[in-house]
């Protein structure tokens, strides 16, 4: 697929960051749907880090990238997970702006300018924009975003009621400021909020996913959720004012 950033050589201004692991099928769909979503705007680039996938996640990328000057792989030797993916995806991106979303094919990429446009508009002081689903696709996944999102909002009261979902456009700096941990993925809007920025919202659709299963559960991460949960909470108290700096 041909776009008009393909020409620019120069550093883009959006990356796209997507973590993916054993997604080799939803892959080929998701880099053109992205490229799609971004044609006519300015430059990007799309980085997929490969998360320890034991498929032909690889390989896949690997020939979409022949022909996409692009599209980037970023490969771990192991499986470390979502935020670490997302972080080693961050940590290489090149633009300013850095908008992340699942690699599961379940987050739709026409929503990306959205994104960003709501991003920049605020100005200096917005450091995220947060998709937000209408409604999830599964009664079960809908029981478990009700529970999942109650306890956290009523804990961290971060104004966001969705913080799963996987549509966000971040100032990089910002992102790379926040305190990292394995599940930062999750409560990002309170820490971008504990670092001075506001946030604004998107509305986005959830998808159905066209191939493969979740590698996520409820069950398996409750407990762990819970203590993440309430260290972001000892994280948030903590830090009781951020400090305005200017050069004298």
């Amino acid at each position: 697929m041909s776009t008009s950033s393909e020409s620019e050589r120069g550093t883009p201004a959006v990356s796209v960051v997507v973590p993916v692991h054993n997604e080799a099928n939803n892959i080929p769909v998701l880099v053109d749907e992205i490229a799609a979503a971004l044609a006519g705007r300015e430059p990007f680039e799309v980085i997929f880090v490969n998360d320890g996938s034991s498929d032909e996640t690889e390989t896949v990328l690997k020939k979409l990238a022949s022909s996409r000057p692009w599209l980037r792989q970023i490969k771990h030797a192991q499986s470390a997970g979502q935020s670490a993916a997302i972080r080693t995806g961050m940590r290489v991106a090149r633009a300013p702006i850095a908008v992340t979303l699942d690699g599961d094919g379940q987050n739709d990429p026409a929503f990306i300018p959205q994104l960003i446009d709501a991003l920049l508009a605020g100005g200096p002081k917005v450091g995220l924009a947060q998709g937000q689903r209408n409604k999830r696709k599964g009664a079960f996944k809908q029981f478990q975003s009700r529970i999942a999102n109650g306890v956290r909002g009523s804990v961290l009261r971060d104004g966001t009621r969705d913080t799963g979902c996987g549509l966000k456009a971040f100032r990089r700096e910002v992102y790379l400021a926040l305190p990292y941990f394995d599940a930062l993925h999750r409560f990002t809007p309170a820490l971008v909020r504990r670092e001075g920025y506001e946030i604004r919202y998107v509305d986005v659709l959830d998808r159905p996913r066209a191939h493969g299963t979740s590698h996520y559960g409820m069950w398996g991460r409750l407990w762990i959720g819970i203590v993440d949960l309430y260290g972001v909470y000892w994280l948030i108290r903590r830090r009781r004012r951020v400090p305005e700096a200017t050069e004298v």
